[in-house]
């Protein structure tokens, strides 16, 4: 009977998406060629903006792994989660208004392209450097999609009753087919909708949490366990120390500027957008998602032997939720899951579909129809990959995936998108900057046991350390030489 009605509810949410998706197709088709696709047509308003960039930075991780996090480690995940709500606004606030405007300028419709543009030197290094951020954007956010169609599959299929791997196969093919038809207007309108689900779904568990006990009586509780819980003696997960918890801040703040599937919202916001609306929207709605984590902390309280601590949501959801209210809030959790699955699709697929065939073919002018089957193609390709790719992947941590991803790609597009705001410098700085991010970041993750924020935001240094000297070295050589774009 429950899977039945799981069932409903995935067709009647499906119906709407794919409605919205229809929806924003005749929007897209106003755009500027790619632009409609890439770019919404520059057509999101404050609340859709707000609704996308929050979906899409509260991903199913909030929902599934942070409670496992608050699980294990106590309230310290409550701090962690909580510092991307600030962190996000601030993006907005501080960095969302030029990256609009000297994208617009430029012409850019994708961050390798922004990069490219946006630094002077001689064209076949431009073209270099735009095919280098593509394909770091391609490999890493793959390896965050992986993670993403891995987790779906898991959720979705006992959810709907399923193996996991068809269950993979269902949730991507939704994805795809949304996006494929509306782009990114597609994208954040269908992350509006479902960001309104998340939102119901943090209001049940909190409700449900404090129906059943006060908060004295939950930290009461938690600290009878374990005093550590509620007073660590260090981050946990994040560093070892009490403080490391606090770089959570600064790596939220780049993680929103910088990533291709992130900023991308703020190129493509309309210029009658107001960045203060937008904030006002996003900040009780981030807020409200991070109480996400209570939900683990609470059942540690309740069902303190868990074999592992991943186990905590889905323990939560069987024995302290009604079968048709669990199900309601997995639907949600899954959409939490989606929204970030297709912001990361729709990114890879235009570095495919535009900055790889402007880097390789400059000079090849194609039609809107065949740009916008061009676009399409990558998104069927791309999420087909990825799904392969899901299947031969031997075992894996979901968070390690997403971290490895999203933390490395971060470290390498910071100083080119961020402190060239701020750093005057040429192509070359660009490229080695981003050569540099994506080298350290890779081994900081793979040879170093650092904590899960400590190797991007090191990384990061590196880059953009990077991007200084090589700017200081050609601004101070006596014959420098004038580049020219053509």
């Amino acid at each position: 009977m429950i899977t039945s009605l799981n069932w409903v509810l995935l067709l009647v949410t499906v119906s709407i998406m794919v409605g919205l998706a229809l929806y924003s197709n005749k929007i897209m088709k106003t755009g500027n060629g790619e632009g409609g696709f890439l770019l919404a047509a520059n057509c999101l308003g404050p609340f859709i903006g707000a609704a996308t960039i929050v979906a899409t930075g509260f991903s199913g991780w909030g929902f599934m792994g942070s409670p496992g996090v608050a699980y294990k480690y106590g309230a310290i995940e409550l701090l962690g989660n909580f510092f991307f709500a600030p962190a996000m606004v601030f993006a907005v606030l501080f960095c969302a208004r030029f990256l609009h405007q000297k994208a617009e300028q430029m012409g850019s419709f994708t961050i390798p392209e922004y990069i490219a543009r946006s630094h002077e030197g001689p064209e076949i290094v431009k073209r270099f450097t735009q095919a280098f951020a593509a394909i770091i954007t391609i490999i890493l956010l793959l390896v965050f999609l992986v993670g993403q169609i891995k987790a779906l599959g898991l959720l979705a299929g006992q959810w709907l009753g399923i193996d996991q791997d068809t269950a993979a196969l269902l949730m991507v093919g939704i994805i795809i087919l949304y996006t494929s038809i509306g782009g990114l207007a597609a994208v954040a309108f269908t992350d509006a909708f479902m960001v309104i689900g998340m939102c119901v779904s943090a209001l049940i568990i909190v409700v449900t949490i404090f129906s059943d006990m006060s908060p004295s009586e939950l930290i009461s509780g938690l600290n009878a366990i374990d005093p550590e819980l509620l007073a660590p003696t260090d981050s946990g997960p994040y560093g070892s120390s009490v403080w490391h918890v606090l770089m959570v801040l600064p790596y939220a703040f780049i993680y929103s500027a910088t990533l291709p599937y992130m900023s991308v919202r703020f190129m493509a916001l309309a210029k009658t957008t107001k960045l203060h609306h937008v904030a006002a929207y996003m900040t009780p709605i981030a807020c409200l998602l991070s109480l996400v984590p209570l939900a683990g902390l609470y059942t540690r309280l309740k069902v303190p032997n868990l074999a592992t601590p991943d186990e905590a949501m889905p323990t939560f959801l069987a024995n302290f939720l009604s079968p048709s209210m669990s199900a309601v809030v997995t639907l949600f959790i899954l959409f939490a899951m989606k929204s970030t699955a297709n912001s990361v699709l729709h990114a890879i697929a235009g570095s495919v579909s535009h900055d790889l065939r402007q880097a390789i073919w400059p000079n090849c002018r194609l039609s809107e129809k065949s740009l916008l089957i061009l676009n399409r193609s990558a998104v069927w390709l791309l999420g087909g990959t990825g799904f392969v790719l899901m299947l031969l992947a031997p075992p894996f941590m979901l968070s390690m995936l997403a971290i490895l991803g999203s933390g490395t790609l971060m470290a390498a597009l910071v100083a080119p998108t961020l402190l060239a705001h701020f750093v005057p410098a040429n192509i070359y700085a660009a490229l080695f900057s981003m050569i540099i991010g994506f080298s350290s970041g890779c081994l900081f993750f793979l040879q170093f046991n650092l904590g899960w924020v400590e190797a991007p935001i090191y990384s990061s240094l590196f880059a953009c350390g990077t991007y200084w000297l090589v700017a200081k070295y050609f601004n101070h050589q006596p014959s420098t030489v004038s580049f020219h774009s053509h």
